[in-house]
């Protein structure tokens, strides 16, 4: 399987391509602000012909080239509804007021092709399987695209902006909730293997292994009963 991730724009958010090999289809997963010429380089590079576009949430920072990557390649951009409006009002996300700047350069909008995510289905999209798990905390309508062991990898979470190296999402801006994130965590990332592969929002990647034993906001969690990836 290929992963090739990137950090994009002001915010360094990272967007990450997965296919099943160089050459074939792929997932564009978070295509935040400025991230266009990054992810056109990347399916070069790679050779690969994007199908969807997929969003843990729906921040200007993880969603601002939604609305170009989708119309270049005529692909859908799946969200979970609670974060939807997002798209086209990021200002209300940030607790901004309408017209305040907002790193004017952004066109701001839905694509034509919008789909809507549910917790607990599985995508399957250029021949690999994402499971869908809601964890709200961050915004209502976080979610995290976990993929199970492979032949060539171990279990992999891109979780978005719930779970980071040794840290978690902020939950001060509208539709944050700490203790509902706390739940998320406890529920979607702690009964996963030690092994799990953690590609995060921002920052580098982690495991949850590590993320058990040093990431002090998982200290003290109940994991939930097991759901896989």
């Amino acid at each position: 399987m290929l992963i090739a991730g990137f950090p994009a724009g002001a915010w360094g958010t990272n967007c990450y391509l997965v296919a099943p090999a160089a050459g074939e289809e792929c997932v564009i997963i978070d295509p935040g602000h400025q991230a266009t010429q990054g992810v056109e380089e990347a399916l070069k590079k790679h050779r690969l012909k994007p199908v969807a576009v997929v969003l843990t949430h729906g921040h200007i920072d993880h969603v601002a080239s939604v609305v170009p990557v989708c119309g270049a390649h005529d692909v859908p951009a799946w969200i979970h509804p609670e974060d939807r409006y997002m798209m086209s009002d990021p200002e209300k996300a940030l607790g901004r007021s309408i017209g305040m700047p907002l790193m004017g350069e952004l066109t701001v909008g839905e694509p034509d092709d919008v789909k809507e995510l549910t917790d607990g289905s599985k995508l399957t999209l250029a021949g690999l399987e994402f499971g869908v798990s809601h964890a709200p905390g961050h915004t209502k309508g976080s979610v995290t695209f976990g993929m199970p062991e492979a032949a060539d990898i171990p279990p992999v979470l891109f979780s978005g902006d719930l779970l980071f190296a040794g840290s978690v999402g902020r939950t001060d801006l509208p539709g944050g909730d700490h203790a509902e994130l706390l739940k998320s965590l406890a529920r979607v990332c702690l009964p996963l293997d030690d092994s799990t592969v953690v590609l995060s929002g921002h920052g580098p990647q982690t495991t949850i292994g590590r993320e058990r034993a040093t990431n002090p906001f998982m200290n003290g969690l109940d994991a939930s009963p097991r759901r896989g990836l």
